[in-house]
């Protein structure tokens, strides 16, 4: 029972909570150790609260799952983890997250509550809004970079990336709402009813203008955010960006891939190596140029 909970609660969605890092690392504090202490602090508890969120999530929609092709064998929905346990399990969580954040940093408490409402929201009405529903999951990318913010002392924190990250949450929405369009095929709307308000054009073309905005707005902040090296050395991050971009469409497109992001992050080889590089540049522009 307690593998069942662990795989309900998700850990390898965690890996999206690393965007908490965003003002650790841009904010050139990467190597001050009470920063880096509680920034770290942040992301442990942002990972117990995206948890929670799931496991309510799968109590919420236990009878949706069970006519899912895959999501029929999650624990709650196949019954290996019982409800009452779901349950309570869920709550206990939320009363320490909720409590352990506010003695790391009240403002960072605020974000928590924040990201869990609106998921709560999510889960019970607003994933059923077409477009709303992507624009809800971008949000809780968006939280996430303004935790860490929340988190240290900022001294340079460029609202730029707020707007890259709202970007690049929007794509990966859109990528998994074709992905799963594509996997559910005519049976979509009876899995999940906001595929109803989609087609494959439609998002194709949503991506096509997510990704371009993205691409431009990441190229913008590269040498227009106040804390970047003013030789424009940041700039020669731009083609992993791009290359990852077109990577993940390639996957999307010709793979039928990007039901699950993390899933991409994880496996796939290429994609991987894009991030490395850029993540090795990043770091050689603002710690080491």
């Amino acid at each position: 029972m307690l593998n069942a909970l662990l795989k309900t609660m998700r850990p390898r969605q965690w890996t999206k909570n690393v965007f908490i890092f965003a003002a650790l690392v841009f904010d050139k504090q990467l190597f001050v150790l009470d920063s880096f202490l509680r920034t770290l602090a942040g992301v442990a508890l942002f990972c117990l609260i995206s948890s929670c969120v799931y496991i309510f999530n799968d109590l919420s929609d236990v009878e949706a799952d069970r006519q899912h092709p895959e999501k029929k064998n999650r624990p709650i929905a196949s019954g290996i983890l019982p409800t009452r346990v779901a349950w309570i399990a869920g709550l206990v969580l939320v009363g320490f997250t909720l409590g352990a954040s506010f003695f790391l940093a009240p403002g960072f408490e605020a974000v928590i509550i924040a990201y869990f409402i609106l998921n709560i929201a999510y889960t019970k009405w607003l994933k059923h809004i077409p477009i709303v529903d992507v624009f809800v999951l971008a949000a809780g990318f968006v939280l996430r970079v303004h935790a860490g913010v929340t988190l240290i002392q900022v001294e340079r924190f460029s609202p730029w990336l707020y707007v890259v990250m709202t970007l690049l949450a929007l794509f990966l929405g859109f990528g998994k709402r074709r992905a799963e369009l594509t996997l559910l095929a005519t049976g979509a709307g009876s899995h999940r009813k906001v595929l109803e308000g989609y087609t494959l054009p439609l998002l194709d073309q949503y991506l096509m203008i997510v990704s371009s905005t993205f691409i431009i707005a990441y190229s913008l902040y590269t040498f227009s955010a106040p804390n970047v090296p003013e030789n424009d050395s940041m700039m020669l991050t731009i083609p992993f960006v791009v290359y990852a971009i077109f990577r993940y469409l390639h996957l999307i497109h010709v793979e039928e891939a990007g039901g699950s992001p993390e899933e991409i992050l994880l496996t796939d080889r290429p994609f991987q190596i894009a991030m490395v590089f850029w993540a090795l540049a990043v770091l050689a522009v603002f710690y080491f140029a």
